[in-house]
């Protein structure tokens, strides 16, 4: 209590909500290989043990983008929750696959968070010139948020920490020519909301900006769709079950870097949103007793969002909250068209959705039980569709007879054939190990990221 007090002292002491510490920036540890955080939320007291649980560093789905390819560096760029070879306990980590080489450097340790909690894993943004930033979350207001910017383009040795805040679950969108719209969550007495944070820099950030205020809160996803395009999918948390009770899905999108925001079909909103029912409303699930977990928002070829999210009737892990149904909601121009998608376990079973040149849709998600069903996770599968969602196609189960679940498959930004999706995997009954994972576009393989490196460079481990 007394360190979180001293914290929000020095935090308000500043006279902003940053405080810059641009510091001498020493090469970065490195760790003997890719492990990942284990974590689980709200013990449940029956066979399934926990609300969710598992190998977590990939997690969640409000942290948006965690991967980034760069077709001038070849490499795509990666962060994740990775674990201290002692205990359980939270490193923010960063690495990159090389598509020319094939291989994996050893992973950078940015940051020790001082905690197993995967809420605080970090994010990733790349600006016009190659930096990497990241972006260190918190889970409330208990501890501190960073972000730090690689002092080299295209590079993860040495990194400036640029400020040192407050903020969770965010997700940083770089606009050439403008900056940064950061898209994130505050904490405050009322509930968790949304905000908008514009830096034309990353190093001078303005007032932040509410967003949405609907009763509890809410919950968001995003992603930009050309320069300053970028949308926000979200649902609300009613009075008085809050985030247990999840429901609604709501989608906004700003056209100039986030100075402004509109509905989808053009019309402006003040912020912040604060009433149920509002112009941003796609679909009223409350009606329905149905609550809403966001998976992933992204854009057809004429920049007209889909919303890819599970509704289910209950919010805790087992049979109760069946049908577990993955829907797609697509704006055709005219109206929104919902359509499902599959069935799956758990409400925090997540997959990401890729919407390529061609019109092709594909899925990657963990839509099959895994050793540990109901729970986090499963196995993972490779869903398409060739007709906008109407049919999808189970093209491949990626992964069979694991270990441990498979949980969070991620899209990078721009992502390259040959490293499509990033995930982990963990017993979700109790404390384990965690491996990391990826595939390419068309599963022809999974590799697994080295566990324990002998050298500065290794190539994955094909394991399906």
């Amino acid at each position: 209590m007394i360190e979180c007090c001293i914290f929000i002292y020095v935090w308000l002491t500043m006279g902003a909500e940053q405080a810059a510490l641009t510091e001498a920036a020493a090469p970065l540890a490195t760790a003997d290989g890719y492990r990942g955080i284990w974590y689980y939320n709200q013990p449940s007291g029956d066979q399934y043990k926990y609300k969710y649980s598992g190998g977590f560093a990939t997690y969640p789905q409000q942290h948006v983008p965690i991967a980034y390819y760069s077709p001038k560096a070849q490499k795509t760029f990666f962060v994740y929750g990775g674990r201290a070879a002692e205990a359980n306990r939270l490193l923010h980590m960063v690495s990159y696959f090389d598509h020319r080489t094939k291989t994996v450097p050893r992973p950078r340790i940015l940051l020790d968070k001082k905690t197993d909690d995967a809420h605080d894993n970090p994010t990733l943004m790349l600006d016009a010139e190659g930096y990497l930033w990241i972006f260190s979350n918190s889970h409330g207001t208990s501890r501190p948020s960073y972000i730090h910017r690689s002092t080299q383009p295209f590079s993860i040795d040495r990194f400036e920490r640029i400020a040192v805040t407050n903020f969770s679950y965010g997700q940083p969108w770089y606009v050439p020519g403008q900056g940064f719209c950061f898209l994130h969550t505050h904490y405050e007495q009322r509930g968790r909301s949304l905000f908008i944070w514009l830096s034309k820099d990353g190093r001078t950030w303005g007032d932040r900006q509410p967003l949405a205020r609907i009763e509890m809160g809410n919950y968001q996803i995003s992603w930009q769709h050309q320069g300053p395009q970028i949308g926000t999918a979200f649902n609300y948390h009613p009075k008085p079950v809050g985030l247990n009770a999840r429901t609604n899905l709501y989608y906004l999108e700003t056209r100039d870097g986030g100075r402004t925001w509109t509905t989808v079909d053009g019309q402006p909103v003040r912020l912040p949103l604060q009433e149920v029912q509002n112009p941003a409303l796609v679909h009223d699930y409350q009606s329905e007793n149905r609550l809403v977990y966001l998976k992933d928002l992204n854009f057809d070829g004429q920049g007209r969002p889909v919303i890819l999210y599970l509704t289910s009737r209950h919010y805790a892990s087992g049979p109760g909250g069946d049908p577990r149904i993955w829907h797609t909601a697509h704006w055709t121009g005219q109206q929104w068209r919902i359509r499902p998608v599959c069935q799956s376990d758990h409400n925090y079973d997540f997959g990401s959705l890729y919407i390529e040149p061609d019109g092709t849709w594909r899925l990657i998600a963990p839509t099959e039980p895994g050793p540990q069903p109901y729970t986090t996770g499963g196995e993972m599968v490779l869903w398409k569709s060739t007709d906008e969602g109407a049919s999808w196609t189970k093209v491949k189960q990626l992964t069979r007879n694991s270990q441990y679940n498979h949980t969070y498959a991620r899209r990078p930004v721009h992502a390259h054939p040959d490293f499509y999706a990033l995930w982990a995997d963990g017993d979700t009954l109790q404390e384990s190990e965690s491996r990391l994972y990826f595939t390419d576009r068309d599963g022809t393989h999974v590799w697994r990221l080295p566990v324990r490196m002998e050298s500065d460079q290794a190539k994955p481990e094909l394991v399906w």
